[in-house]
């Protein structure tokens, strides 16, 4: 079994484990946002297998057919792909754009050499003429940061900003409140949180967009793992397809704490779950709602940040190839 197969099936226990039937939240909603942000924050790694349908079915005491309309939702957004054969797998954060990129500089690279050839130009010649033009000064860019809330988003921007070149812009687009601009700035590369690609893809028809890879920040981490075996803690989330992730994170960093519930945004028992509660880890996006706290009772976000190493194997060959491609020029479709 390889690394990523066996972090797949810890994730997955995880998050049998964190579905809740007592929740105000639907199994299918809890299971479907546990895999897509599962997905989204590398907890379940690109290329590894899932579990077959009947077997997903079997581990969580669901209905086959439930579990199968989960899967075609994810498979619909581009999360996971079914091989003929082999079975249903994660899919790349940016496998699609890649195979296009491919087959266009295939293409390219074949007009270019008719070309040459019309010229009188042999591939020696087009080969040193090639390099001198990659010897140029790559163009700066323009991207956005698309997110779900201001805070957060900027957060994510401010993380990204050292790994891009001093003359790149970076701003921020969110849809808070549904706020969304009646003009939308244009950009050379929308970056999103994987969970947002297909509403980044919607906003940006024309524009290419790369799904970011999240994870559980150390402040995150530490102040997990620091909560003391007796407290109650409550963890509140203001998406319902959050909560299950939200829950398998805290299990999976605070494997001590037992007296976990959690609750979402809108729930009626909302208020006397967070009155009684030692500890109150909120998403990101509800920190306003737990500025003023009576004594002896804490909280903390748990909030995420862009993984670096996802960034730099993922995220920088992008931003490379875009450099060299004139301005407003998309990659066509596969």
């Amino acid at each position: 079994m390889t690394d990523r197969q066996a972090q797949l099936d810890q994730s997955i226990q995880r998050i049998v484990e964190a579905i809740d039937r007592d929740s105000s939240v639907s199994l299918s909603v809890q299971l479907k946002g546990a895999l897509e942000f599962g997905i989204a924050l590398g907890d379940l790694p690109a290329g590894a297998r899932m579990p077959s349908v009947r077997q997903m079915a079997a581990m969580l005491g669901m209905s086959p057919v439930t579990v199968s309309g989960v899967y075609s939702s994810l498979q619909s957004a581009g999360h996971i792909e079914a091989r003929v054969g082999s079975g249903t797998f994660v899919c790349e954060a940016s496998a699609n754009r890649s195979v296009s990129d491919l087959r266009e500089l295939d293409r390219r690279i074949a007009d270019l050499v008719d070309l040459g050839r019309r010229l009188g130009i042999g591939p020696a010649e087009l080969a040193a003429r090639l390099t001198h033009s990659g010897a140029r000064a790559p163009r700066p860019l323009r991207l956005l940061m698309l997110g779900n809330f201001h805070s957060t988003t900027a957060s994510y921007a401010e993380a990204l900003r050292p790994f891009l070149a001093p003359q790149d812009q970076i701003e921020i687009v969110t849809l808070q409140d549904d706020n969304i601009p009646a003009h939308l700035p244009a950009a050379d590369l929308v970056i999103a949180p994987r969970t947002l690609l297909p509403r980044a893809s919607e906003l940006f028809p024309q524009t290419e967009c790369f799904g970011l890879t999240l994870i559980p920040d150390q402040a995150t981490r530490v102040s997990l793992a620091t909560v003391s075996p007796e407290a109650r803690v409550v963890a509140y989330s203001y998406f319902p397809g959050f909560v299950t992730s939200m829950k398998a994170g805290v299990i999976r960093f605070a494997p001590h704490v037992t007296r976990l519930t959690m609750v979402v945004h809108g729930d009626p028992d909302a208020e006397a779950q967070l009155a009684g509660a030692d500890v109150i880890v909120y998403a990101s996006g509800t920190e306003r709602l737990f500025t003023d706290l009576p004594p002896g009772q804490t909280s903390f976000e748990y909030h995420h940040t862009p993984d670096s190493n996802a960034v730099r194997a993922e995220l920088l060959p992008v931003l490379d190839a875009l450099r060299v491609r004139p301005p407003g020029l998309k990659e066509s479709a596969a």
